[in-house]
């Protein structure tokens, strides 16, 4: 018997060490996403229509217009297989679905969505191409978006038909943080240096604004709009107005991150550090998060699998531009946890679906999309591997 007793310790200890030391391989994870793609793309038959999510028990996507708030996840998804695979038949699908959402580009904003839809198109195919129309096109979206800022609150609108259904005179989602990548590139790129100006004072208002004492998100702030002064905090899409809601947090660590990489400001980053922080010291063992971190039944809650997807490529975002190597290699360390539980079979659709991922949860109180593969999650999960592709490879994430 004293003989099993070391070994017995050595198993416990090397079950230990790979459980908390879990890797992925992000081109072997990148292969399975270009699987996925083509058989994506065999099920489509209109570049106008975009994949949005896949119901319960179904096997292709549900589609939605060329304008739905998501369309723009579905080519940049493309894009960034075509960067992968470095096939021209995904160059030129990406570019046909990318030019489908053209009339997006020339009309009057009427959705704070057009970082989402655009940039994640456009802005991708851009990079990779090089495109003088997809520049254009970018910097009149940019010019578009920036009309919806209130200068007195100091914000982005968000939500337009919410003034008059729900009498918030001027809202702000936390979701616009990811909205301000085109602004501050359009400043930098063309563009007029004001985009920069409403972009940052955006991230300040909402530093201020949309964050309680202990660094959780509010969904929602509402604003007065003759004053400019914050009204309340609520939720939409979270548990309650005092709630976590997991992918709203995730989108602030991501936008945060963003916002400290195009202004240099150290402000931000430790901003994007702190909000980091209680995401990630209250993730379950698999570092999936549950729709809301404080939904009342845990752990029979649905999981939000984009939330930790988008979470995912942000702390790899925090890792390369934090100064402290300790600091980096944590942040890089907590991203790869999260990304080798996403490809794992518990979390990935593999031959049951068309889609990455499963176990997404998009608007819980409206029972909507309720643990589901949706595009969103597929998208930041397909950019996380790209970026951890590149840092292993030593080369910069934003080439």
């Amino acid at each position: 018997m004293k003989k099993l007793i070391p070994i017995i310790l050595i198993l416990i200890l090397v079950s230990a060490f790979t459980k908390s030391d879990k890797k992925v391989n992000p081109a072997s994870q990148l292969d399975y996403c270009s699987a996925q793609v083509e058989k994506s793309i065999s099920s489509l038959t209109s570049y106008n229509r975009m994949p949005q999510d896949i119901p319960s028990g179904q096997q292709t996507w549900k589609l939605s217009n060329y304008s739905g708030w998501t369309a723009g996840f579905w080519p940049g998804i493309l894009w960034y297989d075509y960067e992968h695979t470095k096939k021209d038949i995904l160059k030129q699908k990406a570019d046909s679905f990318t030019v489908a959402m053209t009339p997006l580009t020339i009309r009057k904003a009427t959705t704070h969505d057009l970082g989402f839809l655009i940039f994640c198109s456009f802005g991708n195919g851009y990079r990779l191409t090089g495109n003088p129309e997809y520049k254009q096109a970018i910097l009149r979206t940019a010019d578009s978006l920036s009309k919806m800022f209130n200068p007195t609150v100091g914000t982005l609108l968000s939500w337009p038909n919410m003034v008059s259904r729900m009498n918030w005179p001027h809202n702000t989602i936390i979701d616009n943080m990811m909205n301000l990548e085109i602004l501050f590139w359009a400043s930098k790129n063309g563009g007029s240096k004001k985009l920069y100006e409403i972009a940052d004072t955006h991230a300040k208002t909402t530093m201020k604004n949309q964050f309680r004492d202990d660094f959780t998100s509010y969904h929602v702030v509402v604003y007065d709009t003759i004053t400019g002064k914050k009204i309340k905090g609520v939720t939409h899409q979270g548990y309650a107005d005092n709630t976590m809601w997991a992918r709203g947090q995730a989108w602030g660590i991501y936008g945060f991150t963003m916002t400290a990489r195009e202004t240099g400001n150290p402000e931000y980053l430790d901003f994007a550090k702190k909000i980091s922080k209680v995401f990630i010291d209250r993730l379950p063992d698999d570092y999936i998060p549950y729709w809301d971190f404080d939904a009342p039944n845990i752990p029979n809650e649905p999981r939000d699998a984009s939330a930790a997807a988008i979470a995912s490529s942000a702390f790899l975002e925090l890792s390369v531009i934090v100064k402290n190597k300790k600091e980096s290699k944590y942040y890089r360390s907590v991203a790869e946890k999260i990304l080798a539980s996403l490809s794992t079979e518990k979390y990935q659709a593999r031959d049951n679906n068309y889609a990455f991922l499963i176990h997404s949860t998009g608007h819980m109180p409206n029972k909507s999309q309720i643990d589901i593969p949706i595009i969103y999650g597929d998208y930041y999960y397909i950019e996380a591997l790209t970026r951890l592709k590149k840092i292993y490879e030593g080369k910069s994430i934003y080439d």
